[in-house]
């Protein structure tokens, strides 16, 4: 790649560069943006600041010249801690999209989750529910999708929801493009590891597929969410949403692996 292609790819700062889905994607897309990161532990190969989210000088430093920001960071410890989902994944998301307002960013992609909607599993006779458990569920369960309220399955799941209504007043208040992914399963193994994990499995593929599709939406994408699960035969959540708009095509499939034998683990 020549010195003018490199300057000329946007520059996007990764909060919670070091975890998992950060290191994918600045391994698998970094010939294609000018990645810097922000996060509790040190990431080496980009610029990157070692600081916690709920750090807004921090922040306000690591977002300076940034086109994008890439908010992966969140509390990932103790997801049932409302104290420390407050702290991070809910302050902490605000200080991520004043850093990026100020900042001049002109766009955030807000890693949100699929347990959002989990507690649709927990009604009594819920398809979703019995999915979740393995069990066999007669073909035709209603799919539901990003138009359908919302049932947090825990804090860690408001904390999100709470994240992506900010992102809707801050894309509101001062016209910049916030796109809300609801991230399925993506595992260190790359397959599911739990019999829960067939239905919302999400290949690391195309989980780094998803957010390059986000990051290079047109600027007049202002706002949206998507849901990004693979193509699973066990699939309650409808994707198509992410398809229609950006584009986004899938390729891997919980179906690949072996239920029964989670089962009998």
């Amino acid at each position: 790649m020549s010195t003018d292609q490199q300057q000329n790819r946007p520059k996007v700062l990764v909060t919670g560069a070091s975890g998992l889905i950060g290191g994918l994607t600045i391994r698998d897309l970094g010939q294609k943006y000018q990645f810097s990161g922000l996060s509790r532990r040190p990431v080496a190969g980009i610029p990157h600041i070692e600081a916690d989210i709920s750090n807004l000088e921090a922040l306000r430093r690591a977002a300076q010249g940034v086109d994008m920001v890439l908010h992966l960071a969140a509390e990932t410890q103790d997801y049932n801690n409302w104290d420390r989902v407050f702290e991070s994944t809910m302050r902490g998301t605000v200080n991520v999209y004043q850093a990026a307002q100020e900042a001049g960013a002109w766009r955030v992609v807000f890693m949100s989750t699929g347990s959002t909607m989990c507690g649709y599993e927990w009604f009594e006779g819920s398809p979703y529910g019995a999915l979740a458990r393995g069990e066999q569920v007669a073909p035709g369960w209603p799919m539901l999708d990003y138009l359908d309220p919302p049932r947090p399955d825990g804090p860690y799941a408001v904390g999100k929801l709470f994240g992506e209504q900010a992102g809707r007043w801050f894309s509101d208040r001062y016209g910049m493009s916030v796109i809300c992914i609801r991230l399925g399963a993506v595992l260190p193994s790359d397959q599911p590891e739990l019999v829960r994990h067939f239905p919302g499995y999400l290949s690391q593929a195309d989980a780094v597929q998803m957010i390059d599709r986000c990051l290079g939406a047109p600027a007049t994408l202002k706002y949206d969410i998507f849901d990004a699960i693979s193509e699973n035969s066990r699939r309650w959540r409808d994707t198509s949403h992410a398809k229609e708009v950006i584009g986004w095509r899938p390729t891997g499939s919980s179906d690949n692996f072996d239920l029964e034998a989670l089962r009998k683990a």
